[in-house]
């Protein structure tokens, strides 16, 4: 994938991410894009109630729908978490 490519992909994703964003604010979290792996694997962080939240799954499992219905080729939505403090 060239750099354009990525860069493309990463807007669109961005998009997606976006979109549902005020539904995870309205219950005090949030998402925050990290990356695209060359697996076409998408990396979040959750933040603030979704960091913690015991149904985190379901929320990235949604989100995970909402990327591949508009970026079919994304094969997985990942939650990372790099030992930073929540935001």
């Amino acid at each position: 994938m060239t750099e354009i490519e990525k860069s493309d992909l990463e807007a669109k994703i961005i998009h997606v991410i976006d979109g549902v964003r005020p539904y995870l604010l309205a219950d005090g979290g949030d998402i925050q894009f990290v990356s695209i792996t060359p697996e076409l694997n998408v990396e979040v962080f959750l933040l603030g109630a979704c960091s913690s939240c015991g149904m985190s799954y379901q929320t990235l499992a949604s989100i995970e729908s909402s990327l591949k219905n508009y970026l079919p080729q994304i094969n997985s939505l990942i939650a990372v978490d790099y030992g930073l403090p929540d935001m």
